[in-house]
């Protein structure tokens, strides 16, 4: 009997230690092997996803003071969505090695661009400079099987987001041509100085997490957009766009589109830049002004936006973990010796850069000149909103309204759901990647972690990730503006 007794207690502790670490041991298990009364937790019961899915429907609301009215500029054009691999193939191209390209100049060019972010699964976005060849190209990618047209570029669409919400007035300004024109919400107010004959075109090429071609496999599902757009590239609508604010009278400025630039030249930027800053620049200091930035590759453009032209004049950034990391060693920041990131972007990390950018080019102190009090940094696992003391209220609640927008828009569906998603971050990281440094947890039931690092306060929560996404392109976008409808900037004295 006594060795009985003793297998049985054995048996108990090992079931003990295996439901340890894995809470959601079968329970038909634990009812055949005998042990009475040994119920789940209720955590375990639902998912970690089903968790964190109802806590943001009940943590995320809106701010008190909301806004009214925004205006949205200056790019625009419609995308041409197709698979990267199949649409190559189509045109005859054979796989091979990848390798970057900041400016694209044939066919080969872009085979070997799109296979060096394919297998990487990160997005990007090039300049593509033959004007005929494009044009070869954007009608096979029209012609090609499955090809779906949709309102593209940063400003567009993030205009689209905020039409969704009835109570606010959106105004786009940006080249509107008669299809994209047709295809906006009717909410959104066009400038007639905006509207053109033709459209612009970009081409996104998809691919899905796992696809192969040749010895490139995609990590992750993620796209490659290039276009030959040379409206968009110049900022054209600029002047029309800040001319247009005077009338419209917004409470908040939505600018988008100077990577569409880069492909322009270095002389034609450096000018076009003192242009665009001049611009901005007569837009009263009362309306806060956010900047999407977008996938750049040449460090001197960067700087120019960084140091002397846009980043100190603008209130709020909105950017991805590429263009985080290339921001750093554009500017030998924190961790710049990077090539890319591994995997899950390193959290502490990326809260040193971000710290760097408020202190080294915003306002993190009250004797500093810019405006910059606000960065939502978004990537596939998880984002996190940094905003100086006194100036950004609700962003608990912005940073669980980007991440749960990721999840359902990714999907293809209005509301998440929690068994077509997956949870990727980490629920344990450290505040910074260099002592001293906090060690932070993550509750799935109040998903927002915070800590704070001098005069900065960092929000994070973590993404549920699509487990088979319908559509990448435009989530960034979508991110930034649900973040900034649940964003209320303040009007006491900060600090």
């Amino acid at each position: 009997m006594w060795r009985k007794a003793s297998a049985a207690a054995l048996l108990a502790l090992a079931v003990g230690y295996f439901y340890h670490g894995s809470p959601d041991l079968p329970e038909q298990i634990l009812q055949y092997i005998g042990l009475p009364n040994f119920q789940p937790s209720s955590q375990s019961q639902n998912s970690l996803e089903q968790v964190i899915s109802s806590a943001w429907e009940t943590l995320i609301v809106l701010p008190t003071r909301q806004w009214s009215k925004v205006a949205v500029g200056v790019n625009a054009c419609v995308d041409v969505v197709v698979s990267g691999v199949g649409l190559l193939q189509a045109m005859a191209v054979d796989p091979g090695a990848g390798l970057d390209h900041e400016v694209l100049h044939s066919k080969e060019d872009l085979k070997e661009a799109f296979i060096h972010y394919m297998e990487r699964g990160a997005a990007a976005e090039r300049f593509f400079s033959d004007h005929e060849a494009f044009q070869r190209i954007a009608r096979a990618a029209a012609e090609y099987p499955g090809a779906k047209l949709y309102v593209g570029g940063n400003a567009a669409l993030i205009g689209q987001k905020l039409a969704t919400y009835p109570d606010l007035m959106v105004l786009l300004c940006g080249p509107v041509g008669p299809k994209l024109h047709e295809m906006l919400d009717e909410q959104i107010v066009v400038p007639p100085d905006s509207l053109q004959e033709t459209d612009e075109f970009h081409l996104i090429l998809e691919y899905k997490a796992g696809e192969q071609w040749g010895s490139t496999q995609a990590p992750q599902a993620n796209r490659f957009i290039f276009s030959h757009d040379v409206s968009n590239g110049e900022m054209s609508s600029l002047e029309t766009f800040v001319a247009s604010l005077d009338e419209f009278e917004p409470d908040l400025v939505v600018l988008s589109g100077l990577h569409m630039m880069e492909g322009q030249g270095r002389e034609l930027w450096e000018e076009r830049l003192k242009e665009a800053v001049l611009a901005i620049s007569d837009i009263s200091h009362d309306i806060p002004i956010h900047l999407e930035l977008a996938s750049m590759t040449d460090k001197d453009y960067m700087n120019s936006i960084m140091q002397e032209q846009f980043m100190p004049i603008v209130n709020s950034i909105g950017l991805n973990e590429q263009e985080l990391l290339f921001l750093s060693q554009a500017g030998e920041g924190p961790h710049s010796h990077l090539d890319a990131w591994k995997g899950i972007p390193d959290v502490g990390r990326v809260s040193d850069i971000l710290l760097w950018i408020l202190e080294q080019h915003g306002r993190s102190e009250p004797s500093s000149e810019a405006d910059l009090t606000r960065i939502h940094f978004h990537t596939l696992a998880y984002h996190i909103l940094a905003t100086v003391d006194g100036y950004w209220g609700n962003q608990a609640a912005a940073v669980m309204a980007g991440a749960r927008v990721a999840s359902s828009q990714a999907c293809g569906l209005q509301s998440v759901d929690a068994g077509k998603v997956e949870l990727k971050a980490p629920l344990e990281f450290h505040s910074s990647h260099a002592e001293p440094r906090e060690k932070l947890l993550l509750n799935p039931a109040e998903p927002v972690t915070v800590w704070r690092r001098g005069n900065v306060t960092f929000h994070l929560t973590v993404v549920l990730v699509c487990k088979q996404p319908l559509r990448t392109v435009g989530l960034g976008d979508a991110i930034s503006a649900e973040g900034l409808v649940y964003s209320e900037i303040k009007t006491q004295q900060p600090f």
